[in-house]
């Protein structure tokens, strides 16, 4: 009985030792987690841009003379050869022999520019038919499975820029048509007379192109000068964005590079490829005071323009500049990441203890960097460690 009651005792002793140690033992910290995956791993370089027309034009008048009240307004829709303006002469002599020979001769350069306009508008053409077959080429090619996905959105990017260069060409003949209509009237109006009532020959100003009111720059009636600007018009449907970027990151863009146009508005994101880098940069003032270094980088929407018909000149876009992509990609979260000597180490989750791994690394992002070695996919990771977390140290999952 009393060897009996010595095991009872020495039991319990022994359970009250335990409960007192695990009482004392630490208990785990709560941190918080994530998985290491595989997925599409993009490097950007992300910049406000703002969307403007390809082609504007500015009428101006031919003459000093006195200009109508202009009943057009912004957003109006005109045609080639519509009247937007009415000039009238001034009370005194507007015009001499001088200004007729003058005239005459802006009428002959106005023929020379309307000709070279057209031989650069043909040849523009060629480009834009061999370009379309290009791309009829490479498509039936990518079809058989001969050439990537990559060569033909190549192909199918020129084929839209060969259009879009023969339509700005095709404007270009429009408004040296225009200017030589505008240069034969002004001819025309400084041999006029005054007619049987005494009244003074009116210039018309026409619209060079088919477009929409952009911008008036003189409304009301009143004495104008001689090329002073009147209306500015343009088609919205052939929009481009422009983007200053920082001058360290324009060296990493090219021609034809892969655009995403984000918060435009719409629920999705717009394609775009580069268009063209210029090569002269400029310096701006941020919004913190520091002087930059930025250079106008001008980019093509590929997207169809059902998608961003709503879209209009000086709309603001954030414009993702997609530097390297690859899919099925191993990554950690930047956030788990700390320094260990010279190179990269996280705190990996391994049967409830934080364990120091160190790391091989390829391409970063701003929120995930590519894992060479050192994890494998569905490794937890600890994101944001504190000073306290140590190698070997009890762990829990908030």
């Amino acid at each position: 009985m009393t060897g009996h009651r010595r095991i009872v005792m020495g039991a319990i002793v022994f359970l009250l030792l335990l409960l007192l140690a695990w009482g004392f033992m630490p208990k785990p910290v709560g941190v918080d987690t994530r998985q290491v995956v595989r997925d599409t791993l993009s490097v950007t370089v992300t910049e406000e841009g703002k969307t403007r027309v390809i082609d504007r034009y500015v009428v101006s008048a031919p003459i000093a003379g006195y200009v109508r009240r202009i009943e057009l307004e912004v957003g109006d829709s005109v045609t080639a050869g519509q009247v937007v303006a009415h000039l009238d002469p001034m009370r005194s002599g507007t015009l001499d022999p001088r200004s007729k020979a003058e005239a005459q001769a802006a009428v002959n350069t106005a023929q020379a520019s309307l000709s070279a306009a057209t031989e650069a508008a043909e040849a523009t053409r060629a480009e834009a038919e061999l370009a379309r077959n290009e791309y009829e080429r490479v498509r039936r090619v990518a079809n058989q499975g001969l050439l990537s996905q990559g060569a033909l959105d190549a192909a199918r990017a020129e084929w839209r820029s060969s259009q879009a260069r023969l339509r700005s060409a095709e404007f270009n003949v429009e408004v040296a048509r225009g200017g030589l209509e505008a240069a034969e009237a002004a001819l025309q109006y400084s041999a006029a007379e005054p007619d049987g009532t005494g009244d003074h020959v009116s210039v018309m100003v026409t619209a060079p192109v088919d477009g929409r009111v952009l911008k008036l720059f003189q409304e009301s009636e009143g004495a104008i000068a001689q090329g002073q600007q009147l209306i500015e018009i343009g088609d919205p449907q052939a929009l481009e964005v422009e983007v200053e970027m920082l001058s360290a990151d324009a060296v990493r863009v090219h021609e034809g590079m892969t655009v995403r146009l984000l918060r435009w508005g719409g629920d999705t994101p717009l394609d775009a490829v580069v268009k063209r880098v210029e090569p002269t940069g400029f310096t701006k003032v941020s919004a913190l005071g520091v002087e930059e270094q930025r250079v106008l980088v001008i980019c093509a929407i590929s997207s169809d323009y059902a998608q961003w018909q709503s879209l209009g000149d000086g709309y603001r876009v954030e414009a993702q500049f997609i530097l390297w992509e690859q899919a099925d990609t191993l990554q950690v979260p930047v956030s788990a990441l700390f320094r260990s000597g010279d190179g990269w180490s996280v705190f990996r989750v391994e049967k409830g203890r934080a364990v120091i791994t160190q790391l091989e690394l390829g391409r970063r992002s701003g929120l995930a960097a590519q894992v060479l070695s050192g994890l494998d996919q569905g490794d937890q990771v600890i994101i944001y460690p504190s000073d306290s977390i140590t190698d070997g140290l009890r762990v829990e999952a908030r």
